[in-house]
């Protein structure tokens, strides 16, 4: 957001910067969720763009350091569709040796028993993160099962816990990922849903001077208004920036609901963006349902001849696709 919008709004802090929120159900899920480190799970946490994951694992992680009975590990590598298994190895070994120069085997039995001897001596339980995991493919998944037993045959104890949208969760109860799927704890992380006043109103008292009013900023019609039509932290933080800037063009304070429907994306709930913040892309759904691009494409646009459309319909529905 610009500045001088932020000065006309008395804000003193970008939404993007105010700050955890968190509900009833976050907490539920961050004990749950620790409980399952702590006896050496494999576990997902799943939930649309912009719910929240990653902030609530980056909390998460911070309370385990804190605690300093677990030992976090975390995966850096971006393009996690490239991701095999050697990948989360190495994100091991750098951050649980003590050498300088973190030295790690090419030979792969001797980097395994390196790395089993590495958790072993590291005397606590392993907790290794990894986010954006809906595009981890199914033989790296398995791998990281696997690599969690080699460490426990070691008297070690590693537990994987994986972040990302909605496809990942689908795939884990895939029939072909049984072996994996079963071994999973999979929590669904629903953001803010059911409290997206209560966090408007958070937001705008953490980014705003202390004391301001909130109907100096929004009126009611307008919290409502993106209450309403929004889902997602993200969402609103997106919105509400675009409303605040329309008002300030306007010269509108406090923005009204009208300014607020001005901004709303018409296509925000179209089943291309829809199935986008669930985790699938083209690719994804060219792939696991046995279509052509130009297939997937128009049955996106609502073009594909009926029969087909309703076949494909159907084999995504039995999956747990949001259409």
């Amino acid at each position: 957001m610009r500045v001088e919008v932020m000065q006309h709004f008395g804000l003193t802090t970008p939404f993007n910067q105010a700050g955890y929120y968190e509900t009833a159900h976050h907490q539920a899920l961050m004990k749950d969720i620790r409980g399952a480190i702590h006896e050496g799970r494999l576990i997902a946490l799943c939930g649309v763009i912009g719910s929240g994951k990653t902030a609530m694992m980056r909390r998460l992680q911070q309370v385990l350091e804190a605690e300093k009975r677990v030992t976090v590990s975390k995966s850096l590598a971006i393009e996690k569709h490239n991701s095999k298994l050697a990948t989360f190895i190495a994100a091991l070994f750098y951050d649980l040796s003590t050498e300088k120069q973190v030295r790690i085997p090419a030979q792969g039995e001797k980097r395994e028993r390196d790395l089993r001897e590495l958790v072993r001596k590291n005397k606590r339980p392993v907790a290794l993160f990894v986010d954006e995991a809906h595009d981890l493919n199914g033989h790296t998944l398995t791998g990281l099962k696997r690599l969690m037993e080699l460490v426990e045959d070691g008297d070690g104890r590693l537990s994987v816990v994986l972040a990302g949208r909605p496809k990942l969760r689908n795939d884990l109860r895939r029939p072909i990922m049984e072996e994996i799927g079963y071994r999973t704890d999979v929590f669904s992380l629903d953001g803010i849903a059911g409290s997206q006043r209560e966090y408007i109103h958070w937001l705008l008292n953490a980014s705003a001077v202390e004391g301001a009013e909130i109907d100096t900023i929004l009126t009611e019609d307008a919290v409502d208004l993106l209450a309403t039509k929004l889902r997602t932290p993200l969402q609103i933080q997106l919105h509400l920036t675009l409303a605040l800037e329309a008002g300030y063009q306007a010269g509108e304070r406090p923005v009204s609901a009208e300014v607020v429907e001005s901004v709303l994306s018409r296509q925000m709930d179209d089943l291309e963006p829809t199935l986008t913040r669930h985790g699938y892309h083209l690719k994804d759904l060219v792939d696991q349902f046995d279509a052509r691009p130009a297939e997937i494409k128009a049955f996106l646009n609502n073009t594909l001849d009926p029969a087909r459309a309703a076949e494909l319909r159907d084999k995504m529905l039995a999956v747990g696709l949001p259409i």
